[in-house]
């Protein structure tokens, strides 16, 4: 079984066949993460699974990894060229031979927040492209080809919860406030910042019992912040539960327990 090396790369996330009739390479079953959007934070290093199939034109052999190159690729830019120079996700990845013409490949994506997003609208339904080349027997470039698709990748800011219930304990019936905060990653500050007018779930679950329940819905404040009153009843867990947004990802806080007596 035939293996090539790949890197300094971009891919994207699920995507139809992209033809690059200047090469006549087909780039087809791009699959990034399991076909979820890449949720980044500020500082961790993501590394999302990606896989793709490679079909070569008539007198190339997936045998002679010397004669052709395939990248998937994603960007925001006006033109798939464009997206490639500028951004800067590194991709990874190994192709193994299928067939005289077929290769499948598959490795790993690259992201550091910290030096590869610099302003909070990264976090959009990125553009997938593919680009394919055909090389010389000299290592000379022979044909290349840019090649868009209908598919998009969403990427997200990370964002989590936090909650506190008082006062603890709290006696039967009387007023118990839960405050907490919702904050997002800032790919410009890198640091995390309250999220403003988002709709959060106040959840409870009672003592014993394995599922949480929505009292109500509270809107964060100007900076995130989250504060509602209910009627203690009974022992139990509360917490804040946010169901994110096109460009934030779902935040939930660990329960917060309160002894009613």
């Amino acid at each position: 079984m035939g293996v090539v090396a790949g890197a300094l790369a971009l891919s994207a996330f699920t995507a139809p066949t992209a033809q690059a009739a200047g090469t006549g390479i087909t780039v087809s079953r791009i699959v990034v993460n399991g076909g979820k959007p890449v949720v980044v934070g500020t500082s961790d290093v993501k590394e999302p699974p990606v896989s793709f199939r490679v079909a070569l034109p008539a007198g190339y052999s997936t045998a002679d990894w010397f004669a052709w190159s395939a990248q998937p690729f994603f960007y925001h830019d006006t033109t798939p060229a464009v997206g490639e120079a500028n951004a800067d996700i590194r991709m990874s990845y190994t192709c193994y031979e299928t067939s005289a013409r077929i290769a499948d490949c598959e490795g790993t994506l690259y992201i550091d927040p910290y030096y590869e997003f610099d302003s909070n609208n990264d976090a959009t339904a990125w553009k997938i492209g593919v680009v394919t080349r055909l090389w010389k027997p000299d290592g000379g470039l022979k044909k290349e080809q840019f090649a868009t698709t209908s598919g998009t990748l969403q990427v997200k800011r990370w964002a989590k919860a936090t909650v506190n219930a008082s006062p603890e304990p709290v006696t039967k019936g009387k007023t118990l406030t839960v405050t907490g905060t919702l904050k997002r990653a800032d790919w410009v500050k890198h640091s995390y910042t309250g999220v403003s007018a988002a709709s959060v779930k106040l959840q409870f679950r009672k003592k014993g019992s394995s599922a949480y329940t929505t009292v109500k819905t509270v809107k964060s404040s100007s900076t995130g912040a989250l504060k509602t009153t209910v009627k203690a009843s009974v022992d139990g867990y509360w917490r804040w539960s946010f169901g994110g947004w096109s460009t934030t990802g779902a935040a939930t806080a660990a329960g917060d327990y309160v002894d009613v007596r």
